[in-house]
C-alpha cells in the first residue's frame, strides 16, 4: 500500500462531502483526505488503487485531480 497524492479543485468542507460517497466506495472509508489548508487542495489516499480510479472517483463527482 502506498501513498497517492492528487492536488485537486475540491475547495471546501461541503465538496468533501461530496466526493466522499465515490471516494469510500473506490478505496474505503478512511482511506483517503483532503489537505484544505493547501492552496493545492492535496488529496491523499492510502491504497492500493489506481491513479486512474481515484480520478474516475473524483470525476463522478464533478472534480478533477492531477499528480502532483
Amino acid at each position: 500500500m502506498s501513498d497517492l497524492k492528487l492536488k485537486t479543485n475540491v475547495k471546501c468542507s461541503a465538496c468533501v462531502e461530496k466526493i466522499t460517497p465515490y471516494m469510500d466506495e473506490a478505496v474505503g472509508a478512511g482511506a483517503w483526505e483532503v489537505d484544505l489548508t493547501n492552496p493545492n487542495r492535496i488529496l491523499t489516499v492510502k491504497t492500493d488503487a489506481t491513479e486512474l480510479n481515484i480520478k474516475e472517483a473524483l470525476s463522478k463527482a464533478g472534480y478533477k485531480g492531477e499528480k502532483v
